[in-house]
């Protein structure tokens, strides 16, 4: 090495040395006591902990290895703490701390399309995730004098809920039924439908199959839908606690969008997992059992999560949180315990019948037991026109049908009524994945309900309604009126009946 470098070199090291004592000149380091505690034993997804004096109730603990722990149970001798990640390497002696903050979770315009856990771990393969900021994962729900009444719809793209069990922006409508009658199907096609709407979605699984979350996916991606949903997810083998904390993360993602004025669904799949973690801890834990073995206080973590959908006013911004929660039934019994928590906590509630399911009367909504207590407020001008005495009049048909299989002879009138009530059970038939505008549902309404469906066989609705939506598209003028919620004139419903006549009677000759 050249003399010049190696001078110089000795330069550079002699200056650093001097900086660094000049710095620690006067320097006094600062002793900070820390409280430490112990693992006392640790359980399936929970851990018995002592010495942590100061610890207050929910506050988050760190373990060795990055874990982390809700202190759930407090008394004099130990806590009660659930695990919120993996806790296999942990052993009896490990040292514990104490955060001195509660849970959080990362919030921002980032999470739009992602896959995250509720710790806002990614679990998609488009990188890591930046965020805006954090946020407590329990907040207070919004004050009543800051909510405004639920005044637009929320349109699912499904003639039976759009039209019969209407759903407003703001509001909880509980989707409850049996295991494998097309719950989640429902949620998917709303979810589809909000495309260039502005309503940002959210899809909270809750102890879902791996698979099935996949497809879910799969099928967002595959209709567009990703580019506006956030998927938050907890699979059936991970921590009860992960599984208990995910809908609470879910909802505070989706408020940081509902505080900028935005319009939010959030999707919950479902709560019945979600209540079973909850006891499942809480029988670990050694708290108290109710009825069914759940805790005392089942109800109230549920309404604290549900009291968080709201419509802000327009001086909070006018964002709502609309939450469509999912609950399954066994056997049909909608009167157990977690069920009919939730349908007195919600806003209503969209019944999925296994017999209608296996007659394949799809999507098998039991019209007489579905119901929408604030919805029809936010209904538009033209369903009100088309379908208000339709769900009556269906229920009158399903009576007439039980009915009239106890006897043979039917008169000309009951006949007919049979009849009409048929066509309009096969025209509220929809595939999946094939939601409709409002303009679409409206016309084939009017036309059922106006008897021009009568001539035609059942097993050709079908490819009448494709006519017919076909033929909407031709007078635009009425489209965009019932699309805007405008009342529909005379003479507005004598050109759709023109219209519906004339894409039919091909039909007819056929």
């Amino acid at each position: 090495m050249p003399e010049t470098t190696s001078s110089s070199l000795d330069t550079v090291i002699r200056e650093a040395l001097q900086a660094l004592d000049q710095g620690l000149d006067g320097y006094t380091p600062a002793l900070t006591p820390q409280v430490v505690g112990r693992v006392n034993s640790i359980g399936k997804g929970i851990a018995r902990v002592s010495g942590l004096t100061e610890v207050r109730a929910d506050e988050l603990l760190a373990f060795p290895g990055n874990g982390l722990g809700l202190a759930f149970n407090i008394n004099s001798r130990e806590i009660g703490v659930v695990m919120l990640g993996e806790y296999q390497h942990l052993r009896s002696g490990d040292e514990v701390y104490g955060t001195g903050r509660v849970l959080d979770v990362p919030v921002g315009e980032n999470l739009i399309g992602r896959v995250v856990d509720p710790n806002g771990k990614v679990r998609d393969d488009k990188g890591g995730l930046r965020y805006d900021e954090r946020r407590p994962l329990e907040r207070p729900a919004p004050a009543i004098m800051d909510r405004a009444p639920v005044t637009t719809p929320l349109m699912t793209g499904l003639k039976a809920i759009d039209a019969l069990i209407p759903i407003g922006r703001g509001q909880r409508e509980l989707i409850l039924g049996d295991r494998q009658t097309g719950k989640t199907a429902i949620t998917i096609d709303t979810i589809i439908n909000q495309k260039d709407t502005g309503v940002l979605c959210f899809y909270c699984a809750i102890g879902q199959r791996a698979s099935t979350v996949a497809r879910v996916i799969a099928d967002l991606e595959k209709h567009g839908a990703m580019e506006y949903t956030t998927v938050v997810t907890v699979k059936g083998d991970d921590p009860p606690g992960l599984k208990f904390i995910a809908p609470y993360a879910a909802t505070t993602m989706a408020e940081y969008f509902m505080e900028k004025g935005k319009d939010v669904l959030v999707i919950y799949d479902d709560l019945t997992q979600h209540a079973r973690a909850y006891r499942e801890l809480s029988l670990l834990l050694r708290r108290p059992p109710g009825r069914e073995a759940f805790p005392g206080d089942i109800f109230y973590i549920h309404s604290r999560l549900l009291e968080r959908s709201t419509h802000l006013k327009e001086e909070l911004g006018g964002g709502s949180l609309t939450a469509l929660p999912i609950i399954e039934t066994e056997a049909q019994n909608i009167s157990a315990y977690i069920p009919t928590n939730l349908i007195s906590i919600t806003d209503g509630q969209i019944y999925l019948s296994p017999g209608l399911f296996s007659k394949g009367i799809l999507p098998a909504i039991d019209i007489g037991k579905s119901v929408s207590r604030v919805g029809g407020k936010t209904q538009l001008q033209a369903y009100r026109a088309v379908a208000g005495d339709l769900r009556l009049s269906y229920s009158q048909f399903e009576e007439l049908e039980a009915f009239s299989r106890f006897g043979t002879r039917l008169d000309e009138e009951t006949r007919k009524t049979l009849d009409r009530g048929r066509r309009v059970r096969a025209v509220l038939k929809q595939s999946q994945y094939s939601p409709r505008t409002a303009a679409e549902q409206i016309i084939v309404l009017f036309a059922v309900n106006e008897g021009l469906f009568d001539a035609i066989p059942e097993e050709q609705i079908m490819a009448g309604e494709e006519r017919l939506h076909t033929a909407v598209h031709q007078i635009t003028d009425i489209a965009e009126k019932i699309n805007a919620g405008k009342m529909l004139s005379e003479e507005d419903f004598k050109v759709m009946r023109q219209t519906a006549k004339e894409a039919l009677a091909a039909l007819e000759k056929e």
